[in-house]
């Protein structure tokens, strides 16, 4: 199957004699000008179809072409970029370098045989981009359901607060329209991976409102400390483990730890990420609701004043309109990718993994292990 490219020039006549040369060898696409180029990147992102090159023209009326790669490179950052211009001045060059980050640099007149090379070497760079960050990904992906799996085994409730922060910030992403942050979706997942540090029955204790010792405190307090030491192990994962260090500290500079930075100082992902883990505690597993954000509104200088009206408007909002379709299911039936959404429970009540929990297979072998010596309670509610 060709790779797709897109080819951006406001001559529709040049765009018209490329797409003649060009498509016998590739996909191609062409916008004229800048602004129409923007648009066919952000369509092929959200459908998935990512374009491996954008070939762009220097000269264009409105946006040029250095700002246009530049957008595109925001948008799509593994789109490969080359510059066309009829201008071979240094000056140009270099920006076009600096700021588009561009890989290849041609002038006009160009021969058609050496553009077309060009554009194979740069579908060359874009499969090698794309298969080392699936690798990476799968990877990545791996490592984390094993931490998460393996907290979750210490607490029930791990899971699910996982899976609802993790939701949220694939929400807020798309409705901020931000550039995707896998960063800190995955620090969204691993929040509560510092749980295991902490014995089960100091969480249960924690939970049913029981008194704490100052020691017992402080445990629950460095969490984030443990959770930043174990994601450390994990290749390039540096910036992830600096977000869930942040988790607790508040924008006035309360919370953990005590010598973290403050306000606008502290990362923009930590700091929504704060808004996010505590309204997900204010709605203690239940469904979002008006009375969780105003938990919040009454703490709120520990969180960024920009931040958290934005957030308060689009999950209201959001959330309100996602479909909650359900099914009840016996244990047997559960599935890997599945959420629960009620709490799954041993008959005398005992809870093994709260509700918005998404089903992992560690899980659901770990759920057919207990059947066989235990007595659940059933049906369980699920999604579909």
């Amino acid at each position: 199957m060709p790779e797709r490219i897109l080819v951006i020039d406001d001559d529709h006549h040049l765009l018209s004699g490329l797409r003649r040369q060009l498509s016998d060898t590739f996909d191609v696409t062409t916008a004229q000008g800048g602004g129409e180029a923007l648009n066919e990147v952000q369509t092929a992102m959200a459908a998935q179809t990512p374009f491996a090159v954008a070939l762009c023209d220097m000269r264009m009326p409105g946006m040029d072409g250095i700002e246009t790669l530049k957008r595109i490179r925001e948008l799509a950052p593994d789109t490969v970029r080359i510059m066309l211009t009829g201008n071979a001045d240094q000056q140009t060059a270099i920006e076009a370098i600096n700021q588009g980050n561009i890989f290849r640099f041609y002038t006009k007149p160009y021969p058609v045989e050496q553009l077309r090379e060009g554009l194979e070497a740069a579908c060359e760079q874009y499969r090698l981009v794309t298969a080392e960050k699936e690798l990476l990904e799968k990877t990545l992906t791996g490592a984390i359901k094993v931490l998460v799996d393996i907290a979750s085994m210490n607490d029930a409730v791990v899971a699910g607060l996982a899976t609802r922060l993790r939701e949220w910030v694939r929400l807020l992403t798309t409705e901020f329209k931000m550039p995707q942050r896998w960063q800190l979706e995955i620090a969204a997942t691993l929040v509560p991976v510092g749980q295991v540090a902490i014995p089960p029955e100091l969480i249960t204790k924690k939970r049913a409102g029981e008194a704490l010792t100052d020691l017992e405190k402080s445990l629950f307090e460095r969490n984030p400390e443990a959770a930043r030491n174990l994601i450390a192990h994990i290749p390039r994962l540096a910036k992830v483990s600096e977000i869930v260090y942040l988790q607790d500290r508040g924008f006035d500079g309360s919370g953990f730890p005590a010598d973290g930075p403050v306000g606008n100082d502290i990362p923009l992902d930590a700091r929504l990420l704060k808004i996010l883990k505590d309204l997900a505690e204010a709605t203690e597993g239940g469904p979002l609701t008006k009375a969780a954000f105003a938990v919040l509104e009454r703490r709120r200088s520990q969180y960024d004043p920009v931040l958290l009206p934005k957030v308060k408007t689009c999950l209201e909002r959001v959330v309100d309109l996602m479909p909650s379709t359900s099914m009840e299911v016996p244990l047997a039936s559960l599935r890997t990718g599945q959420v629960v959404l009620s709490d799954v429970k041993l008959a005398n009540g005992h809870l093994i993994l709260a509700a918005n929990t998404q089903l992992s297979g560690a899980q659901i072998e770990r759920l057919h292990n207990l059947r066989r010596i235990f007595t659940f309670a059933e049906p369980i509610k699920v999604r579909i």
